[in-house]
């Protein structure tokens, strides 16, 4: 429970903050809705057509998603709740959009860039146990096309994924 006016000013620089990075990522080429109006507390934005990436999980939509975050990351951007759910492909021509921009960051850190693909990774694990790894690979093509520092990325995402297991 907050200071009504210390919640308005929290939202306000929340929604502001979400509209500047759409829009950075925007800039880099990520494919993303498309923003109408900015108000306090609001976003008001283009309904995206499609499917989320979760309910149509083929290696060449995964290799897309790859490619759109491969665009992110190049642009200095960590997603922050990268899911299938948060890539939507939309119908008219199969590319990615990605959406919830809510908890990204402007950083080029590797181990947030790892973060990023480390939850995405286990998003596909769960959904798709049997077929993760053809997933995981196709995602890691799309990568490669987009971002040159993806053997890096792609180890500290090992290696993340290493610090929460038993061994």
């Amino acid at each position: 429970y907050r200071v009504p006016a210390l919640d308005k000013r929290l939202v306000t620089e929340r929604t502001r903050a979400e509209a500047r990075l759409i829009h950075a990522a925007r800039k880099g080429g990520v494919h993303t809705p498309v923003m109408r109006d900015i108000t306090d507390d609001t976003i008001v934005m283009e309904q995206v057509q499609g499917t989320l990436l979760t309910l149509d999980l083929s290696d060449n939509n995964v290799r897309e998603a790859g490619r759109m975050v491969g665009l992110l990351h190049s642009a200095g951007i960590m997603h922050g709740d990268l899911t299938t759910s948060n890539l939507i492909v939309r119908g008219s021509d199969r590319k990615c959009v990605m959406i919830d921009f809510g908890l990204a960051q402007v950083t080029s850190e590797i181990e947030q860039r790892g973060v990023d693909i480390h939850v995405l990774f286990q998003t596909l694990e769960s959904t798709a146990p049997e077929r993760s790894e053809d997933l995981k690979a196709a995602f890691a093509e799309g990568y490669r096309e987009t971002f040159p520092g993806v053997g890096e990325v792609i180890t500290r995402e090992h290696e993340i994924r290493q610090r929460g297991r038993y061994l």
